[in-house]
């Protein structure tokens, strides 16, 4: 990479759309104003080649005595009509050359001729291919050339034709008309043409450049808000700002705002909910702790005083020390599966079988509720999701219908084509409180003296939604609760993930 282009790429955005606007506006007026030029220089000389024709015709068919006569031929033959002493007839100008040029080069000026030109290899063989085989005189040539004094001039050099009599014009050997005007005009007009295309094409490059800069720093603005906006965030963490946005606007810039609108708002509300999971840790926290604390006093009162505690009050408060870890445990571990993020979930992802899981789940559902009839009906079926979070999923369901089943009750499972339905028979949710069954932390009023931490199904949900399922809680018909979990899959396995 250049170092122009490194020092380019570090200028401001501002400077550089500048930059490239009046570098296309100077190309395109550059070319332009290159073509212009070379189409009027095309039709400059094409007048003058014209005016060149039209001075050398009746040349090419009068008398040409005078100059002849400074031209003498070799041949004694009379080849010419009656002297003009006024040179060519009807070529009579005070700005033109008039000459003939001989096979060796000499010139032969005429006394109208107002210098001589210079003559080249390119007139001497235009004598030397006056006629070609078919006998067809040739039509000379148009070349730009200079006087004796240096000065440009367009020449016109083209075989000589005289009369003889009445008859028609014959070739005059050895001999070609030279016809030439000044081109200083003609150089002056494009010159003056050059300047004029300069000055406006500077005037439109540097037009252009300030137009640049005025439409970047008009299309930039909503940029430098929503610079202004990020800064503010960094340096404050408010993700209450936002910036405004036209409603019927669809450009980059209004996509761009929207989309910084919408992460500013992702944002704030993970921050709501990560307070919210704290604050609601915290209080869960506490009462196991709280607990814990007054337990674990006791007994060390007990020891310091020397006054023992009765083995059946011992044995209780220990009892309810270990419940009490055991809650705490569960607890952690519920926070643990709910703090790691999707992208840790995704990494193991795999085939699992939904019937084997489910079996797995029922029979620590069995060893918890020995008491309870468990019915199942489990067909085979395949999903993609971690098999670690799904059959804690399933595990959390089934421990829910044994919680809150009655002693002696009955717990029906079943599952088929990827939909698992868990059925218990117990009081039931009542129906204003289905709505946040499934939210963090949210306890039914009826069911805060029993065990647990209100994670629970908020994990089945978090799980079953990773794997493109669904999950639902209703109330079933003659009473009881009907949990359902419906994940995509097939009976068959399918392929491995890569």
């Amino acid at each position: 990479m250049s170092r122009l282009t490194r020092r380019f790429r570090t200028l401001p955005i501002r400077a550089r759309l500048s930059m490239l606007v009046a570098a296309a506006v100077a190309f395109a007026v550059a070319a332009v104003s290159v073509t212009c030029w070379f189409i009027v220089q095309r039709k400059l000389y094409e007048q003058v080649n014209d005016d060149l024709r039209k001075m050398a015709q009746p040349a090419r068919y009068n008398q040409v005595t005078d100059l002849l006569a400074a031209c003498p031929h070799t041949d004694d033959s009379d080849q010419t009509g009656p002297n003009d002493q006024g040179g060519i007839n009807g070529l009579r100008t005070q700005s033109s050359y008039i000459q003939l040029v001989k096979a060796d080069g000499t010139p032969c000026v005429s006394s109208n001729s107002v210098g001589t030109v210079k003559v080249t290899r390119a007139d001497t063989d235009v004598i030397k291919n006056s006629a070609n085989s078919r006998g067809l005189v040739h039509d000379g040539i148009i070349r730009n050339g200079t006087d004796t004094d240096g000065n440009t001039v367009r020449v016109l050099t083209t075989p000589l034709l005289v009369t003889q009599g009445i008859g028609p014009p014959q070739l005059y050997p050895d001999t070609a008309l030279l016809i030439a005007v000044p081109l200083k005009s003609t150089e002056s007009t494009l010159n003056d043409l050059a300047l004029i295309l300069l000055l406006v094409s500077g005037i439109g490059v540097i037009g252009a450049g300030a137009a640049g800069l005025a439409v970047a720093r008009a299309g930039l603005r909503p940029v430098d808000e929503l610079t202004e906006t990020v800064e503010h965030v960094a340096r404050t963490e408010d993700l209450s700002v936002r910036i405004p946005v036209e409603d019927d606007s669809d450009d980059e810039i209004a996509r761009l705002s929207r989309s910084f609108n919408s992460m500013t708002s992702s944002l704030a509300s993970s921050r709501e909910l990560q307070q919210q999971l704290i604050a609601d840790a915290g209080h869960e926290l506490r009462t196991p702790l709280t607990s814990l604390r007054t337990n674990i006093e006791l007994l060390t009162r007990s020891e310091e005083t020397g006054r023992p505690l009765p083995e059946a009050d011992r044995k209780a408060l220990l009892a309810s020390v270990k419940a009490q870890m055991t809650e705490l445990a569960s607890l952690i571990g519920d926070l643990q599966e709910l703090s790691r993020s999707e992208g840790q979930q995704g990494e193991r992802v795999q085939v699992v079988s939904l019937e084997d899981t489910v079996e797995a789940a029922l029979r620590r559902a069995r060893l918890r509720g020995p008491e309870l009839t468990i019915k199942s009906s489990v067909d085979p079926w395949y999903v993609r999701a971690e098999p670690t979070a799904l059959e804690r999923a399933v595990v959390n369901v089934l421990d829910n219908a044994v919680k809150f089943s009655p002693e002696g009750g009955t717990i029906e499972v079943r599952l088929s084509e990827g939909v698992l339905t868990v059925r218990d028979h117990g009081p039931g949710i009542p129906a204003e409180e289905l709505p946040h069954v499934f939210d963090r932390f949210w306890r039914s009023p009826s069911a805060r003296a029993l065990p647990g931490s209100g994670l629970g199904l908020s994990i089945v949900a978090r799980t079953v939604q990773q794997a493109g399922g669904e999950v639902s809680l209703t109330r079933a018909a003659g009473g009881g609760t009907v949990a359902t979990l419906r994940l995509p899959g097939s009976k068959t396995p399918p392929p491995e993930l890569p």
